[in-house]
């Protein structure tokens, strides 16, 4: 999909805060509503804008630990990855799952309240799936945290 100056602008502006009022969105792109809603519908159905949604503060809800799981996995068969994602599938505590090249196979991001939670979650992960190793890392402080992609870049 091709994307013009203003589709690049308007997808930053929305992805920065999925409540602005279209109004304003159309102001600040030099469109008038409707040709700037019908390139936000257009978005929508080509899946560039995949959702719209709250981000929460994780530590206000109680939710303060943060692990990077590393993976290695116990083979690199097709059965076996699949039987992987089926396990980690089940847990609502990764909330993201990369596979990777080098040494890991996969990172997973697991959002906890505390280290027991976390020791409950291992525990269940590495009794759903034979690992070859695993190695956990926990962040002390958030520094930097985004959902935007850097779109700025590419309106050069």
């Amino acid at each position: 999909m091709k994307l013009d100056r203003i589709d690049l602008k308007i997808l930053d502006l929305l992805q920065r805060d999925a409540t602005i009022p279209l109004a304003r969105i159309a102001d600040r792109v030099g469109l008038s509503q409707t040709p700037c809603w019908k390139r936000i519908q257009k978005h929508e159905e080509a899946g560039v804008i995949r959702e719209r949604v709250a981000i929460l503060d994780p530590e206000v809800l109680g939710l303060a630990l943060t692990a990077f799981v590393m993976i290695e996995a116990l083979d690199h068969t097709s059965d076996w990855r699949e039987s992987f994602l089926e396990a980690v599938e089940r847990f609502e505590e990764v909330r993201d799952l990369y596979r990777l090249a080098g040494r890991y196979d996969f990172l997973l991001r697991v959002v906890v309240r505390d280290m027991a939670d976390f020791d409950r979650f291992y525990a269940d992960l590495t009794a759903g799936v034979r690992l070859r190793s695993v190695d956990s890392f926990f962040a002390l402080e958030r520094m930097k945290v985004s959902t935007a992609l850097p779109l700025a870049g590419m309106l050069a």
